[in-house]
Formats: structure tokens, C-alpha cells, sequence
């Protein structure tokens, strides 16, 4: 392949000294600044939003887990949920698989 560059290189040709330092650190500026806002921020707001929502919970709640169940919340603790899920069907699920707070009612209309 060398018989390739040495004609559009020349034999006088000094080769390239590389860009200029300025652009690559504003390179380097513009990716983060992508990296912040198309990565970094939606992760966080998601992250507060979910944590308000497990915060939020109470007894009477109706809400949907990660695993797809939908049930009533019975009992609030720490770290779990107790949720029964119908008549006498009562489950412990983690917090952190609750996924959303359905509106009142929608238990019945299922």
C-alpha cells in the first residue's frame, strides 16, 4: 500500500502536525455537555421521580410492579410493600419494583 501515499503525500511533503489543541478541547467540551443533557439529567429526574414515589405510598394504594402485578398496598414498611393482590392473596414486594400508582378504581375495572 505504501506505493499508494507516496505519491499524494510528494517526496518534499512534511507530514501533518495533527489540529489545533483549541478544537480538540472544545471537542471535548461538547461532548460532555451532550453527555449531560441526553444521558446524565434524564437518568437523575427519573431516579427523584421514582424515589418520590416510593416515599409517596400508602395503605389503600393501588399500583403496578416491575413484574406486571397490580394489587393494593396493605402495609408500607422500609423496604417492602405488602400488597394483596386479590381475596386472600397477599404478597411482600420490594419498593424499589414498584413501577407506578394507579388511579382509584382501577382494580375493579380489570
Amino acid at each position: 500500500m505504501s506505493f499508494l501515499i507516496e505519491p499524494v503525500m510528494g517526496e518534499n511533503a512534511a507530514p501533518s502536525q495533527g489540529g489545533d489543541p483549541i478544537s480538540l478541547v472544545l471537542m471535548m467540551i461538547v461532548f460532555a455537555a451532550v453527555f449531560y443533557f441526553l444521558i446524565w439529567r434524564p437518568q437523575n429526574k427519573r431516579a427523584k421521580e421514582h424515589k418520590n414515589l416510593m416515599s409517596g405510598l400508602s395503605k389503600g394504594d393501588e399500583i403496578t410492579t416491575s413484574g406486571g402485578l397490580i394489587g393494593r398496598v396493605v402495609k408500607v414498611g422500609d423496604d417492602f410493600v405488602t400488597l394483596t393482590l386479590t381475596d386472600g392473596v397477599d404478597i411482600h414486594c420490594q419498593k424499589v419494583a414498584v413501577t407506578a400508582v394507579l388511579p382509584k378504581g382501577t382494580i375493579k375495572n380489570i
